[in-house]
């Protein structure tokens, strides 16, 4: 295969009340049927996009939580993954109890996924946050600290007012061993500081997608700044209309927005030289 095709799903390929339209459904599953190579990016975890994906017909890998995962959707099989050592995990944790902030931890506890916080204290953000994940076998509510920072850690997630997490954003967003993000929560008024590896964003993690498949080059779609790496990355990326301006500047190219199906459009309309 030469071009991988590859998109965000929030504020990308769903619309506005997180979904895939009945036009991009149909679209996407008749150009993958023809031999399209297209997959996502997101910040999800598998658990998370699959709901939201349902009906999408995928069979190339995906990367998920913003990099730190490669993974078979249809199996949730693990392809590749970035965890922290023991020493990044270690600083991190030690940032985060400097600030107060409660975060969720998220790692591999006997080779499962898990999301472990301190319940009873949760703000308004966490809260919903949870309310949507009712039913997720990830989740490890615990009553105190003791094992919050168990297993192969590769995610950190604080969810709360900007201010509040400035601090822990500023100590670690230039540091060498993390990728950290600070933004405001597409449908929400909080915002999520995340701490990742450094090796674990959706640019890098394209990049060794890229490597596992042998594809030449990368034609990718977004909205938000977290996906400025994945634009410099890739040969041509293009913003959909309903993006932020700091993402805007950088594009090949702006296209409709995500309520108007603009990623499936594109790809209609100029994808013809990938399938046959």
């Amino acid at each position: 295969m030469d071009t991988l095709y590859i998109t965000d799903l929030d504020g990308t390929l769903l619309n506005s009340d997180t979904q895939l339209s009945p036009f991009t459904l149909s679209v996407m599953n008749t150009l993958v049927a023809r031999g399209l190579a297209f997959t996502y990016a997101t910040a999800r975890s598998l658990e998370s996009a699959r709901p939201v994906t349902a009906g999408l017909d995928l069979r190339l890998p995906a990367v998920t939580y913003n990099g730190t995962f490669i993974v078979r959707p249809q199996t949730g099989e693990i392809l590749d993954c970035q965890t922290f050592t023991s020493k990044q995990a270690g600083y991190v944790i030690r940032a985060i109890c400097q600030t107060g902030i409660r975060p969720l931890v998220y790692g591999l506890i006997d080779g499962r996924e898990r999301v472990s916080w301190v319940a009873g204290n949760e703000n308004e953000g966490l809260k919903h946050y949870l309310s949507l994940k009712k039913g997720d076998r990830r989740l490890r509510p615990l009553k105190d600290e003791e094992g919050l920072y168990d297993g192969e850690i590769y995610y950190f997630t604080c969810i709360g007012e900007k201010q509040e997490l400035m601090p822990l954003y500023q100590r670690l967003c230039d540091h060498k061993d993390y990728h950290c993000t600070l933004q405001q929560e597409i449908y929400r008024p909080e915002y999520w500081c995340e701490i990742m590896p450094r090796a674990a964003s959706k640019a890098n993690g394209i990049l060794r997608l890229k490597s596992i498949l042998g594809c030449k080059r990368i034609i990718s779609f977004g909205d938000a700044i977290n996906d400025l790496p994945m634009c410099r990355i890739s040969d041509e990326f293009y913003a959909v209309a309903n993006g932020v301006d700091a993402l805007k500047t950088h594009a090949t190219a702006i296209i409709p927005g995500n309520d108007e199906d603009g990623v499936a459009r594109w790809l209609l309309e100029n994808a013809r030289l990938e399938i046959s």
